[in-house]
């Protein structure tokens, strides 16, 4: 119902929104603009129900309000006349910055901006004219060598126009009186002269725009000096300067909040009422460049002609016609979207739950808790960065759509975005969009980078909700794992580039703090997001801030048109702003602690003078002496060293006075190892000196409270108060001169080593875990219970152990790693880690799944298993890996529903399983067949299913640890082979990926398409480097040089192209193949290349001259593969007519060749040069045979592969594993004892051999 409302209402304004104008006289065309909105009878009722825009009615000659009318069917909708200025339409005051001032100021202030960019010259002599008009007095001469004191900043400039205009209007209403009554032209004065006034008092920003028309009022009192086509235009231009003002002020207000869903047209709107008031601004200027060269006042060199004031006049005509057009379209799509909205858009309970499982955390509610957590936001800490010249650069200019504020720590960046945000919101609040997002290393909630692109959806969404419907199709196929699976930056990053791109968004600004607090995994993907949006678009506006990371800066300088602050650079301006900080915190402290006016200006001095233009540094000492009783507070005052490092280090002396500093001790160093922030009752579980204490956390809290210049404690989660003290206490002080005071401070907090704590947090999580973990612990009691529908009991039974779950195995890889440390024995002669996994592992899976944390737990059993050192003999080696497979094979279905770990993984599970004979009591009752299992684990690792067709191609990564699939469903996956998990879905190409190859240091994975085109992808972020175009036919193999420099490419157009990947251009074009070209190789050297092609012949080629070094002919159907050996001196090639040859690639001449019952498409050389790796398994070859033409009629196979059917798996040429047919391969890679498989279905898998 809902679309079928929607479609209606489209249809009927298509058909009606380009109506022709009402017919009138050519008078009354020519005296105001066209009508701007036509509504048919029909949809009158409808008309009035929604919010529809205001339109002022353009003035007529001898009428204060005349009609606009517009008419369809005989039916007239009368627009009412401009609107008299109240308290609702008031605009801003003129002591506001431009982030607060309305759109028409802003709009002639781009105009004027403009104007004076494109006649640079005109616009000097007119600013040198107003010039000497401040200087002296209206009408004064201006000679040549008059300096240009206008302001170029807006505001500057703004106060000097309104001086100027005040002096301009006495002048003219002194000789007004002189010659009242004596002609019409000094009517014309009068009625220009109220109108000036009237639009001054109401906005005092308006100034700029009406300059250039007080100053030519003049020459109606003066008409000697003036031409009557000169005169008329101005009456003209002073007729339509109000209206225009406020009909841009009405047509693109959103009072509604919901306008910015036309923000397309409303753009290119923009863009024609900026041309008019160009044209409005440019006929001023001549004209009063003209009055004062008649009257013999202007000295100055003649800059341009004007005595061509009808061409002038017609060309602000020209302008209000585009104008005209353009209103007409975007109040016609106005209408329409208001009345979309009336049936459209409220949130459903899909939408709702959505919108619940998309926020991680609320923006809005991390400002108010930074705010106050820094003792609040001062204006005139951030004020001054309003009036920069590249804020304002940033602010004023389209072109200009990033703005990256860096500085030093602790000088006050969280707090400038803060209270750039709050003019943001407050200038724009009605038809912009404002999202942010504050990172912060200390909190993992929000110190990555797919955090930051939900919390800014999040945002967009509370004031846009029509844009869930980006998230809504996503979700409705993937649930709430869309936020939480390996492809959620992936996902997030496509929906939130679709949001960005909808025609319908408002103009948005979208700000970032802290992008070093980001963890360092996370940012490029992050930085090269934002670097490559705010290139693109120009509705959306960025603001950044971070330190002087030089990495940062390298991934930012991708950005287009960028400007940067650098509070370094503005010293001046952030130590004004610390002065102002430190005034409004030491008035504070007086009224806490009744300072004595001596006493407030000591402690005032005193942090001026130390303070080294750092925020945090004063907010730390403040925090300090509201501790301080008043009779000593100068004396602890003095004990505050200057410098933020140096402070940390006096506080630190000062806790170790404390009668509790052991337990403040043991609580840092507890704080600082462990890998995200943790809850009090955590706490209690890895503090072994905090037994006493565990349940009374009032006594904790004071104990954090003891720390406070380094924690800080909120909703019973302990933090660091800023990453610095983190570091600080790690020993890593950010000031060399400190860092003597840092690594002394580790040294107290770790008098043993970080090992140490290790062991504890490893040890009491064991025992935590032991101890309360068990079977169904939320009491779901349904077998099937879904995960998305558990809610968290009260009390929470996991409360003390949720750290503990997913981070056990971190600590004691930590432990084991050290240095210092013996303790690794206890793997083998202590029984813990054994005894746990026997006893506890599947009442540890059940909770994984709870915590939504399996693939974390997937990856410790791994990491458990790297510990042990491939000793396969040991007990607790076998219980490890036998306790991967298990968790392996039934993650999935563990995830989705938490008591299938004692269901279906033990019914299915191998019978001979460790993990499943361990946990036979808790197999279900009532299943009294007992299904026939195999007796161990077969050597499937994993199937890998997201492709939706055909999988095309795979590769291994260098390394072994990530897999690479390509299909014809146009997409590359890129696999974590330890856990399974799709790590970066590849999506660019529009067309069946044929090829993917890892480069040789497997940083970047080059895929070729049926679309004719070549991808370059970082597979780490799953962003795409390159795309690189030249070949007219599909590309079905890529290789890339051994140095990875450079890549090959073969094509179904029957050429090679040789890619320099620095510049992405193409070196060399290799022609020679009459067919296509369907497998390239690169020498070992990078020096040759060789092709195979269905021509049936292979050509080896020379890249440094691109000649064809021999033709190698022998084949009776199309060649598939090619590869050189390791040595270089030998050539492999497969071909469809089942048979491979070997060449002396120097002669050219065919060594052998060993005939197969299948078609030979993959084809490479092992490192000895003694077999080659085929697709039908390894073949045993005679590299130093130099006769022509062996043939091997049974050649001997090794190693694992695949059959000739393909559906057998192969040692040494036997028969080891049948596959199943849904099992088989359409393509598949060896790699040593590792089979990857592609099938026809889609699903990826892989197997590992012993």
């Amino acid at each position: 119902m809902r679309q079928r409302l929607r479609s209606w209402f489209q249809t009927l304004f298509k058909r009606y929104g380009n109506a022709e104008n009402r017919k009138g006289s050519k008078d009354q065309e020519q005296s105001r603009p066209a009508p701007l909105q036509q509504i048919p009878a029909a949809t009158a009722m409808s008309a009035t129900r929604m919010p529809a825009p205001r339109l002022p009615a353009a003035p007529a000659p001898g009428s204060a309000d005349t009609e606009t009318s517009a008419s369809t069917d005989n039916t007239t909708v009368h627009l009412p006349a401009a609107p008299a200025t109240d308290s609702a339409d008031t605009e801003t005051p003129a002591d506001a910055d431009d982030t607060t001032v309305s759109l028409p100021v802003r709009l002639w202030d781009r105009a004027y901006n403009d104007l004076k960019r494109e006649e640079a010259e005109l616009v000097d002599a007119y600013e040198k004219i107003l010039s000497r008009q401040l200087q002296d007095s209206p009408g004064s001469a201006v000679p040549e060598s008059q300096p240009n004191t206008i302001a170029q900043n807006n505001s500057d400039r703004r106060r000097q126009m309104t001086q100027l205009i005040n002096a301009g209007l006495a002048k003219t209403e002194r000789e007004v009186k002189v010659k009242e009554g004596l002609s019409t032209a000094v009517d014309v004065v009068l009625s220009a002269r109220d109108i000036i006034n009237s639009a001054i008092q109401a906005v005092p920003q308006a100034a700029l725009a009406w300059t250039g028309i007080c100053i030519v009022l003049e020459m109606f009192v003066n008409p000697i000096t003036a031409t009557e086509e000169n005169r008329k235009g101005i009456d003209y231009v002073v007729k339509r300067m109000n209206w225009y003002w406020n009909l841009s002020n009405i047509l693109l207000k959103d009072p509604t909040a919901h306008n910015g869903e036309l923000s397309g047209v409303r753009g290119e709107l923009e863009i024609h009422i900026v041309n008019l008031y160009k044209a409005l601004l440019s006929y001023q200027i001549k004209s009063v460049y003209s009055f004062y060269r008649n009257r013999g006042l202007v000295l100055l060199r003649d800059i341009v002609k004007l005595d061509d004031w009808n061409a002038d006049l017609g060309a602000i005509q020209d302008a209000e016609k585009c104008f005209r057009d353009d209103t007409q379209t975007y109040t016609a799509q106005q209408v329409t979207s208001h009345l979309e909205q009336l049936v459209s858009y409220a949130m459903s309970e899909k939408d709702q739950k959505c919108l619940e499982h998309l926020r991680l955390t609320d923006p809005r509610d991390d400002k108010v808790r930074i705010e106050q957590t820094k003792g609040g936001l001062l204006q005139d800490s951030y004020r001054w960065v309003l009036n920069n010249a590249d804020f304002q650069q940033w602010r004023n200019d389209l072109q200009h759509r990033l703005l990256w504020i860096k500085g030093d720590p602790g000088k006050g960046k969280t707090m400038l975005l803060c209270g750039i945000i709050n003019e943001l919101d407050r200038g724009n609040a009605r038809h912009c969009n404002v999202a942010y997002f504050f990172c912060q290393a200390t909190d993992s909630r929000i110190n990555n980078a797919t955090a930051v692109l939900r919390g800014l959806i999040y945002l967009l969404i509370e004031q846009q909700p029509s844009i869930l419907s980006y998230v809504r199709k996503e979700y409705d196929c993937a649930g709430e794992n869309l936020f939480k699976d390996a492809n959620t930056w992936v996902a997030l990053s496509r929906i939130f580039t679709n949001i960005l791109r909808d025609p319908s968004l408002r103009t948005t600004y979208l700000v970032i703090d802290a992008l070093d607090e980001c963890v360092t995994t996370d940012l490029p993907q992050l930085l090269d997001l934002i670097a490559q949006q705010s290139s693109s678009g120009s509705r959306v506006k960025w603001i950044v801030s971070s330190r002087n990371w030089p990495q940062i800066e390298e991934r930012l300088e991708k950005a287009a048109d960028k400007v940067k602050v650098s509070l370094e650079l503005n010293a001046e301006s952030v130590a004004a702003a610390v002065n102002a900080f430190i005034l409004q915190k030491v008035d504070d402290l007086a009224g806490l602690k009744k300072y004595d006016p001596r006493t407030k200006k000591t402690v005032q001095d005193y942090l001026c003078s130390n303070a080294q233009d750092t925020f945090l540094w004063v907010a730390l000492v403040c925090q300090a002496l509201e501790k301080v009783q008043k009779g000593f507070t100068l004396k602890k005052l003095r004990m505050f060293p200057s410098g933020l490092d140096a402070l940390y280090a006096r506080m630190r002396e000062d806790m170790s006075q404390f009668d509790e500093s052991d337990l403040c001790k043991h609580i840092l160093a507890i704080v600082t190892i462990v890998r995200r922030p943790i809850s009090l009752e955590e706490l209690t579980t890895l503090a072994d000196e905090l037994d006493d204490t565990c349940d009374d956390f009032e006594s904790l809290e004071t104990i954090i409270g003891l720390c406070g210049s380094f924690l800080t404690l909120r909703e019973r989660t302990i933090y660091f108060v800023h990453q610095l003290a983190k570091d600080f206490l790690l020993g890593n002080a950010s000031d060399k001169a400190s860092n003597q005071a840092s690594q002394e401070t580790f040294k107290w907090i770790f008098p043993k080593g970080k090992e140490d704590v290790n062991y504890t947090i490893f040890s009491r999580s064991l025992d935590a875990m032991s101890t309360t973990l068990r079977r169904d612990i939320y009491s779901l009691s349904a077998p099937g219970f879904p995960r998305d529908k558990v809610e968290v009991p009260d009390p929470d039974p996991l409360a003390t152990v949720r750290y503990s779950c997913v981070y056990w195995v971190d600590h004691l890889c930590d432990l084991v790693s050290g240095t210092n440390t013996k303790r690794y024995n206890l793997l083998w002669a202590e029984e813990v880690v054994h005894t746990f996994l026997e006893t506890k592992y599947l009442y540890w899976l059940e909770t994984l799944s709870l915590l939504q944390a399996m693939p974390a737990g997937i990856v410790a059993i791994r990491k458990l298993e790297g510990l042990l050192g491939g000793n396969n003999q040991s007990q607790l080696s076998k219980l490890v890996w036998d306790a991967y497979r298990f968790a392996l094979s039934y993650k999935s279905i563990i995830e989705q529903a938490p008591l299938q770990a004692y269901i279906s993984a033990l019914v299915f599970a191998p019978s001979g399983s460790l993990i499943k004979r361990n946990f036979k009591a808790e197999e279900p009752e009532w299943i009294q067949t007992k299904l026939a299992v195999e007796l161990d684990w077969n050597a499937c690792l994993q199937t890998l299913e997201g492709h939706s067709g055909y999988v095309a191609s795979v590769a291994f990564s260098p390394d072994g640890q990530r897999l690479a699939s390509g299909s014809d469903d146009n997409t590359i996956k890129i696999w974590d082979l330890a856990s399974g998990s799709c790590l970066q879905t590849l999506e660019g190409h529009s067309g069946y990926i044929a090829s993917v190859a890892f480069s040789p240091d497997g940083q970047r994975l080059a895929s070729g398409s049926y679309d004719k085109m070549i991808k370059i992808w970082d597979p780490a972020l799953g962003s795409c480097l390159q795309t690189l175009e030249g070949h007219s036919g599909y590309v079905a193999s890529v290789a890339f040089s051994p140095n990875g420099q450079r890549l090959a490419s073969g094509s179904w157009d029957s050429t090679i192209k040789i890619w320099d990947l620095a510049s992405g251009s193409c070196l060399q074009t290799l022609k020679g193949h009459s067919s296509s070209v369907a497998s390239v190789a690169f020498s070992p050297n990078g020096q040759r290349l060789t092709s195979g092609s269905w021509d049936k012949t292979i050509k080896i080629w020379d890249l440094a001259s691109g000649s064809c070094l021999q033709i190698l002919k022998g084949y009776s159907y199309s060649v598939a593969s090619v590869a050189f050996s390791p040595d270089g001196q030998r050539l492999a090639s497969g071909s469809w007519d089942n048979t491979i040859k070997i060449w002396d690639p120097a002669s050219g001449s065919c060594l052998q060749t060993i005939p197969n019952s299948t078609k030979m498409t993959d084809i490479s050389f092992d490192p000895t040069n003694r077999y080659l790796r085929t697709n039908v398994g390894g073949i045993k070859i005679d590299i130093e045979t130099t006769e022509s033409q062996v043939v091997l009629e049974n050649p001997e196979s090794y190693g694992y592969s695949l059959g000739q059917d393909k559906s057998w798996i192969t040692y040494n040429g036997q028969n080891v594993l049948w596959l199943p047919p849904n099992y088989r391969p359409s393509e598949y890679d060896v790699q040593g004892r590792m089979i990857s498989i592609g099938t026809i279905s889609g699903l990826v898998w892989f197997i590992s051999f012993s």
